[in-house]
């Protein structure tokens, strides 16, 4: 039967059930997700940070270079770092109305969080590994 309600979408849109952008519902739930998936990750961040308090570097580097507080920390940062990017990138496109401007803003978005990562992974991974030489 079909649907008899007003709607301002098109019959197109009805079918497809899509957006006007096609994907915001999916960039929206990622977005709580890793807001979600910061709250422990933060916690565990900010209790690795306190015990590393006053410890010398050889302790800290004993801490950083447990396995499970090597992952909590790389989690973190992956976590932290992709929700940054989607919240950055959704200011972006509400707020920024030239077309090139927008895109550029967007790569540069992208380009930052990537570096902002891939610096933190690599000093994790470094100081992790650094027991073990």
């Amino acid at each position: 039967m079909a649907d008899t309600r007003p709607s301002i979408r098109t019959a197109r849109a009805r079918i497809s059930g899509l957006g006007a952008a096609h994907h915001g519902t999916r960039e929206w739930w990622m977005h709580r997700v890793t807001a979600v998936s910061n709250v422990p990750l933060v916690l565990a961040f900010v209790v690795i940070v306190a015990l590393m308090a006053g410890r010398p570097y050889p302790a800290a580097v004993a801490l950083v270079s447990h396995p499970l507080v090597a992952i909590l920390l790389i989690l973190g940062v992956l976590s932290v770092t992709n929700h940054m990017r989607m919240g950055l990138q959704i200011v972006i496109e509400d707020y920024v109305h030239d077309k090139g401007l927008r895109i550029a803003a967007v790569i540069a978005n992208n380009f930052y969080c990537v570096v902002v990562a891939v610096a933190c992974l690599y000093a994790i991974v470094r100081v992790s590994l650094r027991a073990f030489a």
